[in-house]
């Protein structure tokens, strides 16, 4: 077995068999000038710090010693590698830092390969590895049963289309990667949960102030202040256009959407955004037991339908058309595609719906809701507070 140890400034690996019967070493060194370990570490004569005339059992070997910064430079020698290697010396040094647990794989000869001039582990060098980074790449790299394990599974799946291996490789690898400590980095949910708390609380402060002075509001500027929460509550979109061009085929003639959302796939969908005004969702008076749509809320979904038939017959000819239309406004190479786009309709008030009236509310937006999304304002509320709510906990 090995260790490590620090003693005046000094980096000594320890050597000791579980018999205590370590002459073998010194003769190897008296033979070669050389001994290996697990052709991990390769240590010549002048690295030895005790002697087989002394009777020492465990067996010494210096690496190398503090610099002034208080990092060990491992000489490139001992552990065959091509590229400066500092460890500083608050690190945890360990058999752990140099190889894999099963001591057939040297973690920095793998390093070799990504042509590395100097790596700093730890310490307040610039660009130094953080020592928590440095174990995550510890853990990535296989040791040699997941290797062996890792070809039998690819062959496996191979032959089991032909024949009964009798032999499930490709699970013994999923039940072994299973248990193995997975990498884990940062926590970026919890690193961004103040700055989203503070956005959906500026947002939630702005739309319940908006809403208490709706009527100083004219329709364009209502809808430019929305657009701009849009596209904070929904990041998958990139881009809004106003008053797009969208062929109506079946006229032959060419409508005006009010809105187009783009996402970062090029996806397209439509929004159409209404004032708050209170009587525009439901009926007052039941027909047949039900309370219906209102003629603002069932025209807007029918205006909603009409536009995404449109798009949906354009088809690669609108793709091409808007791509071309926008192509100053977007990503270089970037493709607007035409594929089953939904609406987004923002409208009206709940806040003196009775519960009779929300509960077929609720009927209506999910009869719509595989290609319409029906929000109302107190739904647009509802939804932030719960979201802040959720941020909020710890």
């Amino acid at each position: 077995m090995i260790k490590f140890k620090q003693k005046n400034g000094k980096l000594i690996l320890i050597y000791n068999t579980n018999t205590d019967d370590n002459r073998w070493v010194y003769e190897k060194l008296k033979e070669s000038d050389e001994w290996s370990w697990q052709s991990i570490f390769t240590f010549q004569t002048a690295d030895l710090l005790t002697s087989i005339e002394t009777s020492e059992k465990p067996v010494e070997f210096l690496i190398c010693e503090e610099n002034k910064d208080g990092y060990f430079h491992i000489p490139t020698r001992i552990l065959e590698i091509d590229y400066n290697l500092y460890i500083h010396k608050n690190i945890n040094i360990s058999k752990r830092t140099f190889c894999t647990e099963d001591k057939k794989v040297s973690i920095f000869k793998n390093l070799k390969k990504f042509n590395i001039r100097t790596i700093f582990i730890g310490g307040e060098y610039p660009n130094a590895l953080p020592e928590e980074i440095f174990n995550e790449i510890i853990e990535s790299i296989p040791n040699n049963y997941e290797k062996k394990l890792y070809t039998s599974a690819r062959v496996d799946s191979v032959l089991k289309n032909y024949f009964e291996t009798g032999k499930n490789y490709e699970e013994k690898l999923k039940k072994y990667l299973n248990k193995k400590p997975s990498i884990i980095g940062k926590n970026l949910t919890e690193e961004f949960r103040s700055y989203e708390l503070q956005k959906f609380e500026l947002i939630f402060e702005k739309i319940q102030k908006m809403l208490d002075t709706e009527n100083e509001y004219n329709e364009k500027q209502w809808q430019e202040e929305i657009l701009g929460i849009v596209l904070l509550l929904y990041p998958k979109y990139i881009h809004i256009f106003k008053n797009t061009p969208v062929k109506d085929l079946y006229s032959n003639k060419s409508r005006e959407l009010d809105f187009l959302l783009v996402d970062a796939g090029g996806n397209i969908d439509i929004i159409e955004i209404k004032q708050p005004f209170d009587n525009c969702i439901v009926t007052k008076i039941q027909y047949r037991d039900n309370y219906i749509p209102l003629r603002e809320l069932s025209g807007t979904v029918m205006q909603i339908e009409k536009y995404l038939f449109y798009l949906k017959s354009w088809g690669k000819k609108g793709e091409d058309y808007l791509t071309e239309k926008y192509s100053d406004k977007l990503p270089q190479n970037f493709k607007i595609q035409i594929t089953n786009p939904s609406g987004i309709i923002i409208m009206g008030r709940e806040k003196n719906l009775s519960s009779e009236q929300r509960r077929d509310f609720e009927v209506i937006k999910r009869q719509y809701k595989n290609v319409i999304d029906i929000i109302t304002y107190d739904d647009l509320v509802r939804r932030l507070w719960f979201m802040i709510r959720q941020l909020q906990k710890t």
